[in-house]
């Protein structure tokens, strides 16, 4: 059998090894930057001149890029694939997750369903945006039409949404009963390490600058994270299929997006842009997906997504089932107007 008739589960498996000591470095890279801006900032707000507390602020954006970057490693954790040791990786997992404000296990068992699922239209619903095809939104009254929208507005799916999510949601793990208490003592373990860090930290520097520095940090990365996990599966080439028609494979590759960023937004935000790599092997690590797309150049063309185009899918809200297509809110009106 030559490689290319191989399944890709067969072709990637040489790439899925942890090594060790690159995701030591790995860590290293990300959270030394993450400290020092934060206590960069931390110092800029202090000085009394209007242009020392701009530049603060706006060094934010990439303290908060860089918690996108914590959070990709944490993701790496739970897939097994950040370091050969299983303890290894929950450990460091369970410590990022205070970071993140994500609990690890809880985070984990949502994510690990959305893998097993993801591209099948009759499993949505799971560690997924939420999207409604076509006759499910048309069988909706008023009230749930106008819900769905409002879920799907611009500030509420990139605004207010992550900021519930990551500030409020992860707290308690609402919809996990039947899963045991594996869920709860991952929730308020994490809870407890949050408010213990938090006192630390809050010791040293006081409510207002802990407050003005770690909250927008946190709700930047929400959105940013957010918005990554949008584009990479609501697109306009994804794909999906019913539970009899659909398979792993098909669904990984045809239903994630291979977001092509420029190469230090790539980096910031761990390359999980080349998320249809990723769906068809979880386990390899973050940082060696650009080789993948690297020895197999067929990988760098499908689901391509660049920057720009990527704005154009904040639009797509529904999935028409005979057009085998995410369309808007106005394509359906003008669709019936038509009619």
């Amino acid at each position: 059998m030559t490689n290319a008739s191989k399944p890709w589960s067969a072709r990637l498996a040489p790439y899925r090894r942890p090594d060790n000591k690159r995701a030591v470095i790995e860590i290293a890279i990300t959270v030394v930057p993450f400290v020092a801006l934060w206590l960069g900032i931390l110092w800029l707000l202090h000085i009394e001149m209007l242009s020392t507390r701009i530049a603060g602020l706006l060094a934010l954006i990439p303290a908060a890029g860089l918690m996108v970057r914590l959070f990709i490693i944490q993701h790496d954790c739970g897939h097994g694939s950040m370091f050969s040791s299983k303890r290894a990786n929950d450990w460091t997992g369970r410590i990022l997750g205070i970071v993140t404000m994500t609990p690890y296990e809880y985070w984990r068992r949502l994510h690990a369903a959305h893998h097993a699922h993801s591209g099948n239209l009759d499993r949505r619903g799971i560690g997924d945006i939420d999207t409604l095809t076509v006759s499910e939104y048309l069988e909706k009254g008023s009230f749930g039409r106008l819900m769905y929208r409002l879920y799907r507005h611009p500030a509420v799916m990139f605004g207010l949404g992550p900021a519930y999510l990551f500030l409020f949601r992860h707290r308690l793990p609402v919809g996990a009963m039947k899963d045991g208490r594996n869920p709860w003592i991952s929730a308020l373990a994490t809870n407890l390490g949050i408010v213990l860090a938090s006192a630390v930290v809050i010791y040293f520097i006081g409510w207002t600058a802990f407050l003005i520095i770690q909250v927008p940090i946190v709700v930047l990365g929400a959105s940013i994270g957010v918005w990554m996990f949008y584009v990479q599966h609501q697109f306009d080439d994804t794909h999906w299929d019913r539970n009899e028609e659909w398979k792993h494979e098909n669904g990984a590759l045809h239903g994630s997006s291979y977001y092509d960023l420029p190469k230090p937004l790539m980096w910031i935000t761990g390359n999980i842009g080349i998320h249809h790599v990723h769906h068809l092997s979880s386990r390899i690590p973050f940082h060696k997906l650009p080789q993948v797309v690297k020895d197999y150049p067929e990988l760098a063309t499908t689901g391509r997504l660049t920057l720009l185009e990527s704005l154009r899918c904040v639009k797509l809200t529904l999935w028409d089932e005979k057009k085998r297509q995410l369309i808007s809110f106005r394509d359906l009106k003008h669709g019936h107007a038509m009619a």
